[in-house]
């Protein structure tokens, strides 16, 4: 399936979209797409008629694919050409940080730059949706917690990120800076995440185009290699890495500047299109 939320800030509620791609409305027999509904499970949803249900307005503000997830995790270098880019070398276990909760933006909406934001920086990335409690799960194990995927983009400020103390979540933490979405499909209909398309597209130019079989660490050692550390919840999301074609690493560096728009989308998990503002 694929799910989402819609409506405005702080009033979303749950949608899906039927075999035609029409968007519906699912809020009479789930609320919203949050921690609750995904430790559920959406199995109660498989025999609902979804043509059946209302159409959501065309206009309509498509929100966060998971409300108030509890923790938003990513992972640092895990594209080889990425880390070619950046100079660094590959890291030898998966490279953990997170983002602020409050981060989270819908996947089309405006981002707004503060004014000392001079070094914002885009990054396509697969997101995995935690489905179920996991600690010290093995990685062939590791996939039995996952409820689905999501497209992300875990937008950086890099000099808040690199410069100064070099805490990678103050750079990556501020108002509009995890848009998620516009989807959660479940896995079922994703099949392998391991040999999927992703692109990032500014003002019309492909910078960044790859495929997951780039990552040094895949969707099973991620979580296996968290799961020993932290405990998982349902509702989590985890940005898995983006390829190479970030700003940071063109040859001469590129940052987002007033007006700028960036469209970017995972094979089968649909695109986002935000627009800046300063």
């Amino acid at each position: 399936m694929k799910l989402f939320n819609f409506g405005e800030i702080g009033a979303e509620r749950a949608g899906v979209v039927d075999g035609d791609g029409k968007l519906r409305d699912l809020s009479a027999h789930l609320p919203r797409i949050d921690v609750a509904a995904i430790t559920d499970g959406f199995d109660a949803l498989t025999g609902i008629d979804l043509t059946a249900l209302p159409l959501v307005q065309e206009n309509a503000r498509i929100g966060a694919c998971v409300l108030n997830p509890p923790t938003f995790y990513c992972i640092g270098l895990n594209y080889a050409a990425h880390a070619d880019e950046s100079g660094m070398p590959y890291p030898t276990e998966p490279l953990v940080f997170s983002k602020a909760a409050s981060a989270l933006a819908g996947p089309n909406d405006d981002l707004v730059l503060a004014p000392d934001a001079l070094k914002a920086d885009w990054e396509v990335e697969l997101g995995v949706v935690i489905g179920a409690r996991g600690w010290q799960v093995d990685a062939a194990d590791a996939m039995d917690i996952v409820a689905g995927y999501c497209v992300v983009n875990d937008l950086s400020e890099r000099a808040w990120q690199l410069e100064g103390t070099g805490q990678w979540i103050k750079g990556k933490s501020a108002p509009g800076f995890g848009p998620i979405g516009p989807y959660l499909v479940t896995k079922d209909e994703v099949g392998d995440p391991g040999t999927l398309d992703l692109w990032l597209s500014l003002n019309g130019d492909r910078l960044q185009n790859s495929n997951t079989s780039d990552l040094i660490f895949d969707i099973p050692q991620i979580i296996a290699h968290m799961s020993q550390r932290m405990l998982l919840l349902p509702g989590d999301v985890i940005a898995t890495g983006t390829p190479a074609g970030v700003g940071m690493g063109l040859q001469p560096q590129r940052y987002l500047r007033d007006g700028d728009v960036m469209e970017l989308g995972v094979e089968g998990l649909g695109t986002q299109r935000q627009v800046v503002q300063l």
